[in-house]
């Protein structure tokens, strides 16, 4: 594609942003028609399929680099326009955080990079794999996420930061903790009591240290959500919370630590590609600066 038409692959970027051709249209201010026939100018440019037609529309592998091409030429403009004088546009910038740093330090994150607005941020929430897998082709330009004892394996062209550990504490209501565990954390009750839990690796790798406990437990699995947090609170299991999110309960007595002085640290990664713009430097570095300050420190 020697010479690449950036209004068709603005096209294909809201084609793959909306996930279909009429909703981009809308989003476009131009009409279906044209949104497809730029889509098929683009794609017999290529000689290659670039949008894989379906509900919702999603990008193929070389749609996708096109796509983060595409962003990425947005975000050098906005840094020339800046170098220039001249009147800075919003550049999009996509990031993947996981669920446990959304509900607790990366919040803290973002008064410096959108006050004044400096960007368009598109937080989207994914886990180690998924995230990674997103950094790599491209749909964002940068992911925080766990570090896998078991998966060593960086996605190569991403820079990775160490950022901190994330702290998790075993948890339940009183009323919890005192009919499973009246007489204290142990295996025994381990192996009755039932957990719910957002990755079973993790409760069993903390049950493995802690009471000694390999192989099957009883759990409950869902997400790192307010649905896990009021299975919690509502006394139907005990769990692993990160303890930025639940001090406050402990303090006020609302959860009891169940293995006091144990714990679960999950290390937390920054893995972003390094684009010469004043936005993206500012997205690595206050992310960087703020998980110092709030996650745990080697």
């Amino acid at each position: 594609m020697a010479n690449i038409d950036y209004k068709a692959l603005a096209v294909l970027d809201a084609v793959a942003t909306h996930g279909s051709f009429e909703k981009a249209a809308g989003a476009l201010g131009i009409t279906q028609s044209a949104v497809s026939q730029r889509i098929k100018a683009l794609e017999d440019a290529s000689g290659r399929l670039l949008i894989v037609r379906g509900v919702p529309c999603v990008p193929t592998g070389l749609g996708q680099r096109l796509i983060s091409h595409h962003r990425n030429v947005r975000l050098m403009e906005a840094a020339l326009d800046i170098d220039l004088g001249n009147r800075v546009s919003m550049p999009e910038i996509s990031i993947a955080v996981d669920a446990a740093s959304l509900a607790t330090w990366f919040p803290l994150a973002l008064g410096p990079l959108l006050s004044p607005p400096r960007c368009q941020l598109d937080v989207r929430l994914a886990e180690r794999a998924q995230a990674l897998h997103m950094v790599q082709e491209g749909s964002v330009s940068g992911a925080v996420a766990a570090r896998s004892e078991y998966d060593g394996h960086a996605p190569s062209g991403p820079v990775t930061t160490a950022l901190g550990a994330m702290r998790y504490v075993c948890v339940a209501t009183p009323v919890f903790a005192g009919h499973w565990f009246g007489d204290g954390f142990s295996a025994e009750a381990a192996q009755l009591a039932p957990a719910v839990v957002w990755e079973r690796a993790a409760m069993a790798r903390f049950l493995a240290d802690t009471v000694n406990v390999h192989g099957p437990f009883p759990h409950h699995t869902l997400p790192l959500s307010p649905a896990l947090y009021e299975c919690i609170y509502g006394s139907l299991a005990y769990g692993l919370l990160p303890l930025m999110h639940i001090a406050s309960a402990l303090d006020n007595g609302r959860l009891v630590d169940l293995a006091p002085g144990s714990y679960l640290d999950v290390p937390l990664e920054w893995h972003a590609w390094e684009l010469d713009t004043p936005f993206t430097k500012a997205l690595s570095e206050q992310v960087i600066s703020s998980a110092k300050r709030y996650l745990l420190q080697p």
